[in-house]
């Protein structure tokens, strides 16, 4: 008899943890992290990078910006700020899938990948590809949160479903998994016996 009363306590811990460790499963739904986009810019977009592929000019920029820890990092001009937020709209981004859009359109950018724990630098390259972004609603906005690589240079397919502002109420909703269902069935038919 105790285990039945300690069950719906179980329950509710279960979809809490649930809740706090979900990945939104479509674009532009609540977000927790509320920097997130401030630091996707710091990451992705600042607006000191360098205007050349020169690898020394590039270290020294790493180096100054204190994330040697990553092996590979993309930059995107900061001139492009606009068109890159687009690509969390229907009309800039095409769903890819989960919480990502691909772009429409083509971006170049820098992808700068160096030796991981170190600053040194194996190589600079500018690149032209379909971006693939993460979108999430931050402050009732739907803003990119992460950059996700495209080395298959996919493109985004033309039956994709736009990736959704949730202003416009299209934006889908976050689906329970089994176990969240289960467990909401299980706190109703347990108060239902008391």
């Amino acid at each position: 008899m105790a285990a039945l009363r300690v069950f719906p306590l179980l329950s509710v811990c279960l979809l809490l943890v649930h809740q706090a460790f979900a990945i939104n499963d479509a674009p532009c739904q609540l977000s927790k992290g509320n920097n997130a986009f401030n630091n996707f810019k710091k990451r992705h977009i600042p607006s000191d990078t360098p205007t050349t592929l020169d690898q020394n000019q590039w270290m020294n920029f790493i180096k100054n910006n204190g994330d040697c820890s990553r092996p590979t990092q993309s930059f995107l001009h900061p001139s492009d700020l606009h068109r890159v937020m687009a690509v969390c709209t229907s009309k800039g981004g095409a769903t890819y899938k989960e919480n990502m859009c691909i772009s429409r359109q083509l971006f170049s950018f820098v992808t700068v990948r160096s030796e991981p724990g170190t600053c040194g630098i194996r190589s600079v390259k500018e690149e032209t590809k379909h971006l693939i972004l993460a979108c999430n609603e931050l402050s009732n906005e739907c803003l990119p949160v992460h950059f996700e690589g495209n080395p298959q240079d996919l493109k985004p397919s033309n039956n994709a479903k736009g990736c959704q502002d949730p202003r416009t109420g299209d934006a889908p909703s976050f689906k329970l998994t089994w176990l969240c269902l289960l467990s909401v069935l299980l706190v109703i038919i347990y108060n239902c016996r008391n």
